[in-house]
């Protein structure tokens, strides 16, 4: 590797609300640091800043500002955020959720790496599972990504449910009107919607490491049913080991968080990233406490 390439920071971070436990700066930097350049990944938690989701905007310019390559976007700003920026990709603006930004000539871009991150999980953790009646349980900006990803994947019937039944709504309309109409449609029936379901993907908070427990009772469980998580930090959520208990097939949030990040260090540095050996360090990030995954230099 030429020393020009390694000279290069790739100065990049992380916009969202109780992001201590992620894996994504631990990631990216190891990453870069195997193809022999120098990325500093920062953590920017609005909860520890004080600082309101509506204010993404600011964060941006202040960001961009201060030579930063691009941000990657989680909870709860992957929606604000979209009409701060100067442009989207085809499936951010599909979607209506945005997971990276990119700093460019062009302004500030933004895509979404979280949709073709399940994807390819899903594709290759439950190759031969049914998938024509889902349930997708959350319509925040997670769940409308795994949503298009589900319809892309061949779902014909999407029920989605939400604590916010007008956020539901707008999500089912919003798909419906991508990928068919009558395709995706909300309910707040989730015992009804389980009951015939192939399967379930969980796309809230429920289960991370500052929200933990069940997003619903676990005698709703069958073991017809599939379960996927979007929740990747602990691995093993409450939800994943009850559905195990139960029979059903599962999906770790594990192969989605590496692929979108392997998608989002693309974007950033305009390397393709050996995603092979971004799985394996994180499977060693994920077994660790999280005060030492969070810390590299200690582990």
């Amino acid at each position: 590797m030429s020393s020009s390439a390694s000279a290069i920071t790739h100065r990049v971070g992380l916009i969202g609300a109780h992001i201590g436990p992620s894996l994504s700066p631990a990631l990216h930097e190891r990453e870069a640091e195997e193809l022999g350049l120098h990325c500093v990944y920062e953590r920017i938690d609005i909860e520890a800043l004080e600082v309101a989701p509506a204010q993404v905007g600011e964060l941006l310019r202040i960001t961009r500002g201060l030579g930063f390559r691009g941000v990657n976007v989680t909870h709860p700003c992957k929606q604000l955020v979209v009409e701060h920026l100067d442009g989207l990709s085809t499936d951010a603006a599909t979607v209506g959720a945005v997971n990276t930004v990119v700093f460019d000539g062009a302004g500030a871009i933004g895509h979404n790496t979280d949709c073709s991150g399940f994807r390819q999980a899903f594709a290759a953790g439950l190759p031969d599972v049914t998938t024509d009646r889902v349930v997708l349980l959350g319509a925040g900006g997670a769940g409308a990504a795994v949503g298009h990803a589900a319809l892309s994947l061949g779902t014909e019937s999407l029920i989605i449910i939400d604590a916010r039944g007008e956020q539901a709504a707008e999500l089912a309309r919003l798909l419906s009107r991508r990928h068919g109409r009558g395709r995706a449609r909300a309910t707040d029936d989730l015992a009804g919607a389980l009951r015939t379901a192939d399967g379930l993907i969980h796309a809230t908070p429920t289960g991370m490491e500052s929200q933990p427990g069940m997003p619903f009772a676990a005698e709703l469980l069958h073991d017809s049913l599939w379960v996927a998580e979007v929740v990747y930090r602990p691995l093993e959520t409450e939800l994943l080991a009850e559905a195990r208990r139960r029979g059903c097939r599962t999906l770790d949030g594990g192969g989605m968080a590496v692929n979108q990040a392997a998608l989002s260090f693309a974007l950033f540095t305009g390397i393709e990233p050996d995603r092979e050996r971004m799985e394996r360090h994180f499977r060693e990030l994920a077994e660790q406490p999280p005060s030492l995954a969070a810390c590299p230099e200690k582990t």
